[in-house]
């Protein structure tokens, strides 16, 4: 049990981490969702799970590229990494946008729904939010600083256009290979008619304000 070990490990005099907190948040946020499921025998928010795995991929490419500095070395593997990575990111806030089922469901109290939906959303904002930094920072070793502040404000402008693309369009990373031409078409549609998309744009512009305003304040944080 990932908690109890955690619970243990401060219990011998070792102070928790980062990333033992977030593991924290995110059993809580399953012991949320089993509950739910036991009280009202449904399985109804069992997508969130899968959408927080997805939500760990670009976390878990930004630490294979900080324990293997080979690939740091080698800009093409730091490349086709970058790349995937991009494909992935908007997963990590596209949880936000599981709050749009809270009004759907009454088979669980609204205060407990909401907590468990925010629950996930926030694991998801911290697991991009983490990404983000630490690929900003690789940015800065392979180009420079200022490089990597601009690129922040791309990949959160990238993030929100997919969010949007995930959540009304419904389509995922992985259909960059799958299914390239249908994605391709409809992205280029939005961009030849954007005031016919104003709702895209507007979607898009909003959330990348957001996200870009929610990373930049945390990274402000101090203790």
């Amino acid at each position: 049990m990932v908690a109890l070990k955690l619970f243990r490990r401060k219990w011998v005099g070792k102070p928790l981490e980062l990333t033992d907190w977030l593991w924290l948040s995110v059993t809580f946020s399953i012991l949320l969702l089993i509950a739910r499921v036991l009280v009202t025998e449904e399985i109804t928010y069992l997508f969130l799970p899968w959408n927080l795995f997805l939500a760990w991929v670009p976390l878990l490419i930004t630490r294979w590229l900080q324990n293997d500095i080979r690939l740091m070395e080698k800009k093409w593997a730091f490349l086709l990494l970058l790349g995937i990575w991009l494909l992935f990111i908007p997963n990590s806030f596209y949880i936000i946008t599981d709050l749009f089922h809270l009004t759907h469901i009454d088979s669980a109290p609204k205060w407990f729904d909401l907590l468990l939906l925010f629950s996930f959303a926030w694991n998801g904002l911290l697991l991009g939010i983490l990404s983000v930094r630490k690929m900003e920072f690789f940015a800065s070793l392979q180009f420079s600083k200022p490089i990597s502040q601009v690129f922040v404000f791309v990949v959160m402008w990238l993030s929100a256009f997919g969010i949007y693309i995930g959540r009304f369009l419904r389509f995922n990373s992985w259909d960059v290979l799958t299914n390239p031409f249908s994605l391709m078409g409809e992205i280029g549609e939005m961009i030849l008619q954007p005031v016919t998309h104003g709702f895209a744009w507007g979607m898009t512009v909003c959330y990348a304000a957001f996200m870009s305003l929610l990373y930049f304040t945390l990274g402000k944080i101090r203790n």
